[in-house]
């Protein structure tokens, strides 16, 4: 019979880690009597990150004895109390390797639900002073699991654990965290996890994700950079050009898909080589890319592309990349763009226009006006080839002059081009089905605002796709944010290792041995990173590596997919161009 030996519990509390400030509630300690345990958590416990922990699904942390002894041993450590894993309860017995998924268990006057295993976090190893313990925890098959609670009630030390009821599938809660974290995963274990009920939205959708196979856009095309020929440059407005790239030697070009980026590595002046990101504004085709840059005011390398470059001359050039990409499906296609943000969605609408795709489609596309709206007449020609398209055009500048060329209000499909910005009463107003999946391209306020737009409107965040060119949004659970810092070199003196680029941030800096990993410089620099366990186990901070090689410092619990690299964990091997 197993058994409730204590029962742990802390607030969130700020606590200094390698020169920041973590608001976490890892610190938890027994405590004596009974304690009520309602639908979110225990009595007296709380998440200081509810994103990771916490919650209906996760609202008891259950951790083993038996485990305990292990890791003593293990660690060479004396001084593990209950409590010191982040547990809400410690129990004698339930070993992860029996206890399945789904399992309901009463304890006192609660009855609890197994929902999933425990999240692979850097603050258990901030606990224990182990900064490896996360990956330590899957590597071992001993994670721990959660509980969501059926029933509410007292619970105290002391109480019998009583099995209520068996999960389907029987899947182990050790089965369950390795299929998520480590390689040979089995397809049938993925259908069974998949058909449990009781499994976590999160981990169900993970496992969605891996039985999809391979991501989007992750075809293999060639390494690194090579020498692509401009065959023709095009302009499209006073501040637009395309760019059409071939191969010097005519040999066929790998198939990206509409949506992709092609990276560029440009040379402007003495300066260090600099990395942009352009997206296909075509569909590639066996022979041809096409991208389109806009000149900004105080871009070197947008300057030099659409200035200096002449048809006949060759550019270095990655091969396509990103998962920014038109999904398969029956439902609605909304695409939403402003500006330069156009070019990854025309794509996506060469792609229906050719396919004849009978699903509703919208297109709304934000401009200055008339004379910088590109591929205005490319996208209206493409719009009336598919069955069921409508058009909204926005334009935010001034009232044109009256000679200034004006929508054919004699089309019934033609819309009055709407001055100003699209709006939550605007998109409300165009019907737009809560089933539709929506692609976003344009700058980060402009994509938040429609996005928040749309989401009221009922769509589902996980069918709300976007795309930024700049540094993403980063992933750092539990940190206490801070002042927006514009990335910049690391402190200190410069490094004397190979050059690392971070591409998306406009960063090039040499490497130093000073910094434990990758991770570690992009911080350095102030870079936005994502990451969750430091460790190599959980993925989150896995980056494309667009050129270049590197070395794991500690190796991957399961390496990542071709192409990436977890940067939480490597060090480069020469000259790296990251997508970061």
């Amino acid at each position: 019979m197993a058994t409730l030996l204590s029962v742990n519990v802390g607030m969130p509390k700020d606590v200094s880690w390698q020169g920041r400030t973590v608001r976490t509630g890892a610190w938890k300690s027994p405590v004596h009597g009974p304690r009520m345990v309602r639908r979110l958590n225990v009595e007296g416990d709380g998440q200081g990150d509810l994103a990771g922990h916490g919650g209906e699904t996760r609202a008891a942390l259950v951790y083993q004895s038996q485990s305990y002894a292990y890791w003593r041993d293990r660690l060479g450590r004396d001084d593990l109390v209950h409590g010191m894993f982040g547990e809400n309860f410690t129990v004698d017995g339930l070993p992860d390797d029996e206890v399945c998924i789904g399992d309901r268990y009463r304890i006192g006057e609660a009855e609890f639900e197994v929902s999933q295993p425990r999240v692979t976090c850097y603050r258990v190893g901030m606990r224990l002073g182990e900064p490896a313990m996360a990956s330590l925890l899957v590597a071992h098959h001993r994670p721990g699991f959660y509980l969501r609670v059926i029933t509410e009630g007292r619970v105290q030390a002391g109480d019998e654990i009583t099995l209520t009821r068996e999960g389907p599938g029987r899947l182990s809660v050790a089965d369950t965290d390795a299929l998520l974290y480590l390689p040979g995963r089995d397809p049938e274990q993925l259908r069974r996890a998949l058909a449990i009920p009781a499994l976590s939205p999160g981990w169900q959708q993970s496992f969605r994700e891996l039985s999809a196979g391979q991501q989007p856009g992750q075809a293999q095309g060639w390494p690194g950079f090579k020498a692509m020929r401009i065959a023709r440059i095009v302009p499209e407005t006073p501040t637009v050009s395309s760019l059409y790239l071939d191969t010097p030697d005519g040999t066929p070009l790998p198939q990206g898909r509409p949506g992709q980026y092609l990276s560029l590595r440009q040379r402007v002046g003495a300066a260090a080589p600099a990395v942009r990101s352009y997206s296909l504004s075509r569909p590639p085709t066996a022979d041809t890319y096409r991208i389109s840059v806009k000149h900004e005011p105080r871009g070197q390398v947008s300057h030099y592309l659409n200035t200096t470059l002449r048809p006949g001359d060759l550019v270095e050039v990655a091969s396509p990349r990103g998962t920014f990409v038109l999904q398969d499906g029956p439902g609605p296609v909304l695409l939403v763009s402003a500006g330069i943000g156009v070019t990854p969605v025309l794509a996506m609408l060469h792609q229906l226009a050719a396919a004849r795709d009978p699903r509703p489609v919208w297109w709304i596309h934000v401009a200055h006006d008339s004379a910088h709206h590109a591929f205005a007449d490319e996208a209206r020609t493409l719009l009336d080839q598919l069955p069921h398209a409508r058009r909204h055009i926005y334009y935010t500048g001034e009232e044109p002059p009256p000679d200034e060329p004006r929508p054919d209000e004699s089309r019934a499909d033609e819309p009055h081009v709407t001055r100003g910005r699209p709006s939550a009463s605007s998109l409300a107003a165009m019907g737009i089905p809560a089933r539709a999946d929506a692609y976003l391209c344009g700058p980060p306020a402009f994509m938040d605002d429609v996005g928040g737009c749309l989401r009221d409107l009922g769509l589902d965040p996980d069918r709300i796709h976007t795309e930024a060119f700049s540094a993403l949004p980063p992933v750092n659970p539990g940190v206490a944010p801070t002042a927006a810092v514009r990335p910049h070199q690391p402190p200190g003196p410069p490094g004397t290792g190979p050059l690392i680029t971070f591409a998306r941030s406009g960063i090039a800096t040499p490497w130093s041995p000073a910094h434990a990993s990758l991770l570690g410089l992009a911080e350095a620099c102030d870079i936005p990173t994502r990451w969750s366990c430091r460790t190599g186990v959980c993925h989150t901070c896995v980056t494309q590596l667009v050129a270049g090689d590197t070395a794991y410092t500690t190796a991957p619990l399961e390496p990542p997919e071709p192409g990436t690299v977890l940067i939480c964990c490597s060090e480069p091997a020469g000259e790296v161009v990251l997508d970061l």
